[in-house]
């Protein structure tokens, strides 16, 4: 559906002007799409890889938990964890992927300011309590990750929706008001060129009966 506009040559420049605009705005927004459905892409197939990685770590974790419950009484296990407190510093900034912007977390643990007895805990506690600390920033990577797609998502359906509003919307009306108001100005100039050729045959018929007359 063409636009309402007065059709004359300032306009026709203007429009030209405007889809020239949205033509290179609709390339580079196409490049962009692609890029984001490829950085989205290559995300979730490392997402799935650590997603699976962790689904089979965090069994053989806890087994160990219960492991050392099975060896040990219950009490001894609830203080010995009670006794340790390792001081851990999250930091939490951003990066860019694809020009959005996505969260970047960072885990860092200090030393342990008390242990437990040895003599009294199973060496199965101290492989769990390790295993645990590894597998703790490897769940931030796996929660940074999934954000990181659900933002990658938001930014490819609105790319998206960019990118079809001027396909099928903008660009179709520039370029149909364009050829609106050219035809017209075709049709202008047949009709102002038939006038003065009109206008010249009166001239010469008016020229030649004067001739005629003297």
């Amino acid at each position: 559906m063409a636009i309402r506009v007065n059709p004359n040559r300032m306009v026709l420049l203007r429009l030209t002007r405007r889809l020239g605009v949205a033509s290179r705005g609709h390339r580079l927004l196409k490049d962009k799409l692609e890029g984001l459905i490829q950085e989205f892409v290559e995300l979730v197939k490392e997402y799935r890889e650590k997603r699976l990685e962790l689904d089979k770590q965090l069994p053989e974790v806890m087994k160990l938990f219960v492991l050392a419950g099975l060896t040990s009484s219950d009490t001894v296990i609830d203080n010995a964890l009670a006794q340790v407190q390792t001081p851990m510093e999250l930091t939490v900034s951003q990066k860019s992927v694809m020009g959005v912007r996505v969260p970047e977390l960072k885990v860092q643990f200090g030393e342990s300011t008390d242990k437990y007895s040895f003599l009294d805990t199973p060496p199965s506690l101290d492989l769990a309590v390790e295993g645990m600390k590894e597998y703790f920033p490897k769940i931030l990577e796996l929660a940074e990750l999934e954000q990181t797609l659900r933002l990658l998502i938001a930014e490819i359906e609105k790319t998206r929706r960019r990118v079809n509003a001027l396909e099928y919307v903008m660009i179709p009306q520039l370029e149909e008001t364009i050829h609106m108001i050219k035809s017209k100005l075709d049709e202008n100039e047949r009709s102002n060129i038939t006038r003065l050729m009109k206008i010249k045959e009166m001239r010469l018929q008016q020229e030649r009966e004067a001739a005629q007359s003297a």
